[in-house]
């Protein structure tokens, strides 16, 4: 055998064992991949909705008494989909007081929608949105007060108590910002039930003293504007769930002035002989889907 012939031979040997040798490992991968589970397709997000009856022994907003000696039933309707929200609640106050004999043209006292958006930026999520409040007379015999609008920015932790700070802004009758800080936090008591504790305070800066003016002592508006922290509110919520898009939950609130200013205008706003302090509950019924 020839030197030549030897070369030739070695350099297909050579190049038949590389040519084996990848084709092995394409085999190799090409079986793994095949054998490896397909990661899951990212779940499409899709439209939710939700329906929510309450009925509450008062209605108190924002540490104003809207009711006296009376229940109300509250129904909500909001839809979302991709960070947008837009919701429709109402108020029907069942037994309308009167501070005359007039009678009383309808029961239906407020219709707000609200529209928002928010999104999860890391830990935070923020969001921004606007409120319309079509307000009816609160009592029998009273005018309709105007209509008010809101614009609000919030921002929300996304951590234990989930902190949250939302800054209301009215741009229409009622010049004022509303500050509110609020925490929650649900323990899950069984698989069914659990238990939502919740507390806010709030600061009040009004712009206008004829629409939020601050209070005397005698619980009288003056001709300075109110600029002080405002209410604060406590809440125990009982969420039980005994079918999939059913909740049921008892709720009890109690709402309190932070100070002073608070106390004195809470007495001048309220329905019913200068209370200040609120205590009320009731229950919520939710389909959510």
């Amino acid at each position: 055998m020839t030197k030549a012939l030897l070369d030739r031979i070695l350099r297909l040997l050579v190049a038949s064992t590389i040519i084996l040798v990848i084709g092995f490992s394409l085999i190799t991968e090409s079986i793994a991949q095949d054998a490896k589970p397909a990661e899951p397709a990212a779940a499409e997000e899709k439209p939710t909705a939700d329906f929510t009856v309450s009925a509450l022994s008062a209605y108190i907003w924002r540490g104003q008494q809207q009711t006296r000696d009376s229940m109300v039933i509250q129904p909500s309707a909001t839809v979302g989909y991709k960070g947008f929200t837009a919701n429709l609640w109402g108020n029907l106050d069942t037994n309308p007081y009167s501070t005359t004999d007039a009678s009383y043209s309808s029961t239906w006292t407020e219709t707000d929608l609200t529209l928002s958006y928010s999104r999860a930026f890391g830990p935070v999520t923020a969001g921004l949105g606007y409120i319309y409040y079509a307000l009816n007379a609160p009592n029998a015999g009273a005018a309709d007060p105007l209509d008010s609008q809101e614009l609000f920015v919030s921002l929300a932790g996304n951590v234990l108590l989930t902190p949250t700070l939302t800054i209301y802004k009215e741009i229409d009758h009622y010049h004022q910002t509303y500050f509110l800080f609020g925490v929650s936090h649900t323990f899950e008591l069984t698989k069914m039930i659990g238990l939502k504790l919740a507390g806010s305070l709030s600061y009040l800066l009004s712009d206008d003293a004829s629409t939020y003016p601050k209070y005397d002592d005698n619980a009288l508006p003056t001709t300075d504007k109110f600029n002080n922290f405002h209410d604060g509110v406590i809440s125990a919520t009982l969420p039980i769930t005994p079918w999939k898009y059913v909740t049921i939950a008892p709720t009890v609130s109690w709402v309190f002035p932070l100070s002073d200013d608070a106390k004195n205008e809470m007495k001048g706003r309220s329905k019913n002989l200068n209370e200040y302090n609120y205590f009320y509950g009731g229950i919520n019924l939710s389909f959510a889907f």
